[in-house]
């Protein structure tokens, strides 16, 4: 299942679907299921290649996991009715969560866990592929609580021994060139923390906040559940070393030195 967004086979559902509120992020706030200002008549953005310099480094970092071309295809074409917002809020969760069981099953450490796995894949993928009624019933929240386990127990298999960080508040913190290879940083709040230089493979950043991280020199190579979101959300460099399957975000630093 495609996991990466197609924005010319979507409607702009993105720009209507999820509310955001006036901060760092957005320039301005607008509630669930109202198009932004600046959806175009034809489904495009019309700021797309000023987002950043507008306001919207939100928008830059958000990633749908695919869900909007899913939804267009699942409903037959174009319009955003109301069933099809909520659709695509649904499809949206599931596709995240098949993303990170995606990752959880390329781990050949994670072997014991894999059937499991593949079967919690399987049950999300039948609800996705059902048709609008499939997706209407589909319980993300139910989903997640089979999954959730499974990822923890692929991260323990993959990680090792690293430091536990779960949870951990490190807004801010220092930790440029730290060893944190095989840490667990899931949900932990990085917001604003210097990370250059640091050893972060292995590491998990399940839902870590990584907006406004420096990321420059870093060394990501085979983090686990790591997604566009967060990178896209983080400071970068040309030095910054990411796992094969995420793409360097095109607004990073070209090279480590620019992001001192």
């Amino acid at each position: 299942m495609n996991l990466a967004a197609d924005c010319a086979r979507c409607v702009g559902l993105c720009c209507v679907a999820p509310a955001f509120v006036a901060s760092s992020d957005f320039a301005f706030s607008k509630p669930a299921g109202v198009a932004c200002r600046h959806l175009a008549a034809d489904a495009s953005c019309s700021i797309h290649d000023r987002l950043i310099p507008s306001g919207f480094p939100g928008c830059v970092a958000y990633d749908c996991f695919g869900a909007g071309q899913r939804v267009v295809a699942l409903f037959g074409g174009g319009g955003r009715s109301a069933e099809m917002l909520s659709a695509y809020d649904t499809v949206r969760q599931l596709h995240e969560l098949l993303w990170y069981v995606a990752d959880a099953l390329s781990r050949p450490s994670a072997g014991p866990v894999h059937g499991a796995l593949a079967q919690a894949r399987s049950a999300i993928e039948a609800a996705v592929a059902g048709g609008p009624s499939s997706v209407e019933a589909a319980d993300p929240a139910a989903h997640r609580a089979t999954v959730a386990p499974l990822l923890r127990r692929a991260s323990a298999l993959t990680r090792g021994r690293g430091p536990e960080h779960r949870g951990a508040d490190l807004v801010g913190r220092d930790l440029a060139g730290r060893d944190l290879a095989g840490a667990d940083l899931s949900t932990a709040s990085l917001i604003g923390t210097d990370l250059r230089g640091a050893d972060l493979r292995r590491a998990d950043l399940l839902a870590a906040d990584l907006r406004g991280a420096n990321l420059a020199d870093a060394d990501l190579t085979g983090a686990l559940y790591l997604t566009r979101t967060q990178v896209g959300s983080a400071r970068g460099s040309a030095d910054t070393r990411l796992p094969d399957r995420l793409p360097r975000p095109a607004h990073w630093y070209p090279a480590a030195s620019s992001a001192l």
